[in-house]
């Protein structure tokens, strides 16, 4: 009802209501306007003051005239009605403003709060900051006093020190100074008395010279008379026996045969005794250069009878037991292994084997298991002792021949690194010691023997003299193993060191519940380019992570970090290796399964061992090769 009594919206215009639709027409003001004129005196301030007095009659007027339209109207009860309805929804407005403006400051209430928590938190925060620093500070002071007082003790303890130093430097000066004074009071007591001896003796020589010269001089004409005696007695007596057995034949006869006698068993005794102790050596004992052999020996069963003993007891067993190799070397190798028995069976001659391929692939193994199986005794001898022997080396080679060849059940004679002394007489620069001694072995090896068989073993084959490799009958070439074999020596050496330990329940082992078998083909794939060797350590690592263990246990992480360390450490060592052995490791292990391969370039080193070794007609052709690569090789020197 705001309209009625003028009351003005928020634009300063009255509110009238809108009677349109009802057939009333909106009341106009009088004079064409509703506001009255203002006087352009006033400011801006003093309008608005004057209209919050000023009373509109005008709208008293048109309210007036429009209820009175409004009772003529038939619409007037429902524009009455409409009116209500307006001002209620007006004061719903009202109230949903209020209730709005109540939640408004609920909110600033609660943000006030917030607010205040965060100022208390920070406030807390900083107090707390502040005890740590003070906290911190005393600590500080705390260890700077105790600091301060430690360098104190110290250089009080310091000062003590230098003072029992000073103390008993100043005593040993002293006590120095009375012995030197006490050795010179004895000295010259000493000079005195020698002195008072010298004179005395002097005296008493002077005294007794005639005396002296007397007995000296009876001395010497007894001492004459007893020798002219002597040589007269001596004379006489030889003078004698030498008519006699002159004058007498038969004496001379049985002298001559005496002397002839003696002579007789003294050179046959030296000689018995030297063939003797070389027949003693050779069946009882065992040269120096073999390092190991399973040959019965009189004076090994006496150190050990019990070894010696269960070697007696050994059977033959298969030649690849505990060696895992790959398929088409294994077959090779057993067909090798069923030979040699058959030969040994039949007193045939023994063929002489190469085993070349890199270290840690089984050829020291597989030399012990072929003896084994084929009921031979074996040797294992090294080339590294053969070159320190220098001119011993001769005589230790024939020694080692001649033990082989007295071995009654065959003897397998196993080289481990035949390459140290067995190298090339034409290109390598040995010794003449060395020479001798290759010599040495190329006569005893030069024909094939029914009491030994030799096989050779080493990692760089192609630096044998062109003779050793004429006395090689086959070549076995022994190949990294690959994911197959690893995997099977992987089963093994776990099986060995870690399963069998840990069932015996004598020893501090368990292992995890997991699944080893995946585990082991994992393993294979992670152990690529590793050889059995390095495998068996690997299987030894694993034993010794578990004893190093807290609890005993073995789990499924500590195999695989031991595992991730054994590859780490061959990636190192194959970086490790020099550019010419990589160049030589690719000629020794290069196996059947590489699809390609490239050869390695000619040297100027190789042209001369070629030289050397071919015939004459084709020197001055590879001499002109030669003298083109030195100059290629001289022009890209100075570019």
């Amino acid at each position: 009802m705001s309209w009625l009594f003028g009351y003005r919206n928020q634009d300063g215009q009255s509110a009238t209501p809108d009677l349109s639709q009802f057939g009333v027409q909106p009341p106009q003001a009088p004079g064409g306007g509703g506001t009255p004129p203002e006087d352009p005196k006033l400011t801006k301030a003093e309008r608005k003051a004057m209209e919050a007095y000023r009373f509109d009659s005008s709208a008293l007027e048109r309210a007036a005239q429009a209820a009175r339209e409004l009772e003529k109207s038939r619409h007037a009860k429902e524009a009455l009605e409409l009116s209500k309805l307006q001002e209620a929804t007006r004061q719903q407005e009202y109230q949903t403003k209020i209730k709005e403006y109540e939640a408004h400051i609920a909110q600033m209430q609660v943000d006030q709060k917030k607010v205040e928590g965060e100022e208390k938190r920070k406030y807390l925060q900083e107090e707390t900051r502040q005890h740590q620093a003070r906290a911190q500070y005393q600590d500080q002071l705390s260890r700077k006093r105790y600091e301060d007082q430690l360098a104190q003790q110290q250089r009080m303890n310091e000062e003590s020190l230098k003072r029992q130093e000073e103390s008993v430097a100043k005593q040993e000066a002293l006590r120095k100074s009375t012995i030197e004074h006490e050795m010179d009071l004895r000295h010259k007591n000493e000079m005195k008395r020698v002195e008072a001896e010298l004179k005395a003796k002097a005296k008493v020589d002077r005294e007794n010279r005639d005396l002296t010269l007397e007995q000296i001089r009876l001395k010497a004409t007894e001492n004459r008379v007893t020798v002219l005696e002597s040589i007269k007695t001596a004379g006489s007596v030889l003078g004698t026996g030498v008519t006699a057995l002159l004058t007498d034949w038969n004496k001379v006869l049985a002298a001559a045969g005496g002397f002839s006698l003696l002579a007789l068993g003294v050179y046959t005794a030296k000689g018995a005794t030297g063939v003797t102790a070389r027949y003693i050596e050779a069946r009882l004992g065992k040269p120096s250069l073999v390092r190991e052999t399973s040959r019965f020996s009189f004076l090994d069963t006496l150190r050990h009878p019990i070894q010696a003993f269960q070697k007696l007891k050994t059977s033959s067993a298969d030649a690849l037991q505990g060696v895992i190799l790959a398929p088409r070397l294994e077959e090779r190798l057993r067909d090798v292994a069923i030979a040699t028995k058959n030969t040994k069976q039949n007193r045939g001659l023994y063929r002489n084997i190469l085993m070349h391929g890199p270290p840690g692939t089984g050829k020291t193994m597989f030399a012990k298991k072929l003896a084994k199986h084929s009921n031979m005794d074996y040797a294992i001898l090294t080339g590294g002792d053969v070159a320190p022997m220098g001119r011993e080396g001769v005589t230790a080679v024939h020694k080692v021949f001649d033990w082989a060849t007295s071995s009654r059940k065959g003897l397998i004679l196993f080289i481990d690194e035949a390459d140290a002394f067995l190298r090339k007489r034409s290109s390598e620069n040995i010794s003449e010691d060395l020479r001798a001694t290759l010599n040495a072995f190329l006569y005893r090896t030069g024909e094939q023997s029914n009491k030994f068989m030799l096989v050779l073993a080493s990692n760089t084959p192609e630096q044998f003299d062109w003779a050793v490799n004429d006395r090689l009958d086959e070549m076995v070439e022994f190949s990294l193993p690959g994911l197959e074999e690893r995997e099977r020596l992987i089963r093994l050496y776990f099986d060995i060191f870690v399963l069998q330990p840990a069932t015996q329940g004598a020893r501090r082992l368990k292992v995890e519940q997991f699944d080893y078998g995946a585990l082991c083909s994992k393993m294979a794939e992670m152990t690529e380019g590793m050889s059995g060797r390095e495998i068996a350590k690997l299987g030894v690592s694993w034993q010794a992570a578990a004893y190093a263990s807290e609890d005993g246990v073995l789990t499924e992480k500590m195999v695989l970090e031991r595992v991730k360390d054994s590859v780490m450490q061959h990636r190192q060592k194959v970086e490790w290796q020099s550019e010419q052995e990589r160049r030589e490791s690719k000629s020794i292990y290069h196996s059947e399964k590489e699809e390609s391969y490239k050869p390695i370039a000619i040297t100027i080193k190789e042209i001369d061992e070629e030289i050397e070794n071919i015939s004459k007609h084709k020197q001055s052709e590879l001499k002109e090769i030669k003298k083109e690569l030195e100059e290629e090789s001289d022009t890209k020197t100075k570019r």
